[in-house]
Formats: structure tokens, sequence, C-alpha cells
């Protein structure tokens, strides 16, 4: 989550709760879940928000309470809980972040995948690494909403990324923030993080839906089990998953889109949805090939750099 996604959830909540105090601890999804895992017999943490993903499966079923929020039956259909541990909040989909004066000087026009194997763009391209980072593995798996599951024209993709010497590196957050400083032309990201800079004020990028088609993994929160201040972290979770929670949210960011039904917001600084292609995701297909997927990703990366 993006600091302005955790600055307005922190002022929200705390306008219901003002005497609960929260300490955040932010990095990428492979990271936390690391740490709780290696905290696991003397958990430090209460609530994990982002990067828990609808493919995630039972994954990580030993390190979060199985408990859903009291709203789960004003959900959408399509982002109702799968595991029985993650609440899904919010929806996150795959954009290409582009500088537009960079692109302008290189005399491109970037609206499809086929547009970042151009070789003008090499180097010149940043993606996290998707074995840590779930806006990483959020954007490969559209390449295979798009392309189709395991195909050869999907990896033809992938591997021609890596041809083209796409950076991949530790941070999700310089798929958006590098691009809008001039590092980088495109940065394979996700909506709601490349918004914040045009919220902010930011002429330096635009935001490009995949022409092939784009699609989202719902992402939600969690209760740490074991969590030392369960009923507040409870609390939190139906915050979050509360059509009012939602609703105050969704209107203090104006970037996220969410999934309780019921909730009411605008969101200013992104396209609506019928604006946007938008192509299915098998998300049994990815959740059961994952490992599979992750070993021919890095198959390709040690071949080609």
């Amino acid at each position: 989550m993006t600091d302005n996604d955790l600055n307005n959830l922190i002022d929200g909540f705390t306008e219901i709760y003002p005497d609960v105090e929260i300490e955040i601890v932010n990095g990428s999804g492979g990271e936390l879940l690391a740490r709780i895992r290696a905290e696991k017999e003397n958990p430090q943490g209460d609530v994990m928000w982002g990067a828990l993903s609808n493919s995630d499966g039972d994954t990580h079923s030993d390190l979060f309470l199985h408990w859903l929020s009291d709203y789960e039956d004003e959900v959408m259909d399509d982002y109702k809980s799968g595991n029985g541990f993650y609440s899904l909040d919010h929806l996150s989909t795959v954009v290409f972040a582009v500088n537009v004066e960079l692109e302008k000087e290189l005399g491109l026009d970037i609206r499809t995948y086929e547009d970042l194997l151009d070789p003008k763009l090499s180097g010149k391209i940043y993606i996290a690494d998707p074995n840590s980072s779930s806006s990483a593995w959020n954007n490969l798996s559209n390449i295979f909403a798009a392309y189709g599951n395991d195909t050869p024209e999907a990896w033809a993709i992938v591997e021609g990324l890596m041809k083209n010497k796409m950076v991949i590196g530790t941070s999700s957050s310089v798929a958006f923030k590098g691009v809008n400083d001039g590092e980088y032309v495109v940065g394979l990201t996700y909506e709601d993080g490349a918004a914040t800079l045009p919220k902010a004020g930011s002429t330096a990028i635009r935001i490009q839906y995949p022409e092939n088609g784009a699609s989202a993994f719902a992402f939600g929160c969690a209760v740490i089990q074991g969590a030392k201040n369960e009923a507040a972290a409870k609390a939190m979770v139906n915050y979050l998953m509360s059509a009012e929670g939602q609703s105050d949210l969704g209107t203090r960011l104006g970037t996220l889109r969410f999934t309780n039904k019921n909730a009411k917001y605008e969101t200013p600084y992104l396209p609506a949805s019928e604006d946007i292609k938008w192509v299915k995701r098998d998300i049994q297909w990815l959740t059961e090939n994952r490992e599979e997927i992750l070993k021919k990703w890095n198959d390709l990366y040690a071949a080609n750099y």
C-alpha cells in the first residue's frame, strides 16, 4: 500500500477509534509475510493490509486468524473471500505508468505489450520482482489473462521484455515514482499507486491501461494469528470492509476501487470501468500454478541477464 493509502486509513480509522495507537511497518508483500512468519511464535504485528490477493489460496493459512469481517455478505460476489481469512477490500488493476516527455522524445505511442518490445525502450522499462512483489505478480498474471494461460504468446511477451532488458528491481513504488522522476520511460505497475501522482499534481506521467486488456486482483486484509491487540485488529478490518469505511476511504483517496457493493464514493483520478477493456483472469489456474510460473520466469531471467 502507498503512504497515501496508509495515512488516509489512519485518519479515517482514528476518527472512529481515537484511543487506538497505530504503528505502521511498510514494505513489499514478500518482506512483510517473511517477517510475520519469522515472528510467528511471538507476533509483533496485529493486522496486514495489502499484498494479500485472491490468488494466494491457502498459502498463508497458518499466519492469519481464520476469521472474516462482519461485512462479508456485502462484498460483491466476485470478491468474496475464498479462503476464510482474507477479507478482500479493494481491487488493484494493472497499468503502464508512462513518462510523457520521454515517450515523446523517443517518438513512441505506448499502448500495448507489443509496444514495450521496441528496442528504443531497452533498459527503460521497470517492474518489481514477482517472486516477492504482489504488484509484479499482478502484472505477470495480466499477461496470461490477455494472451492465455501458459500460452506461447504469453511467454513470448515475457521473454521479449527480458530480451529488451526490462529492469527487474525490489521496489514496487519505483514502477511509478521512478517513471515520474524520469529514471524510466515505462513502469509495469498498478492503478492505485500510479494515480497518486496525478492526484499530487504531477503531469509527468500518464496512466495507460493495456489495450490488449487489463485485469485486477482483489487484495485484502487479515488479522495476524496470535495478535496481541486482536480486538483493535478486528475493528480495523471491519472498518476496511464496511460500506461506511470504504465510502470514507474511497472519498479521501480517489485512487482505489473497493469491493463493498454498498460503498459510495468517487474516483476522480481513475477512468470509469466501462472505459477500460477488461479481460478475465483464471484465478484458480494462477493459484495452482504459481510456483511453476515463477520457476519459468526465473529460468528466463537466468537465460537473459
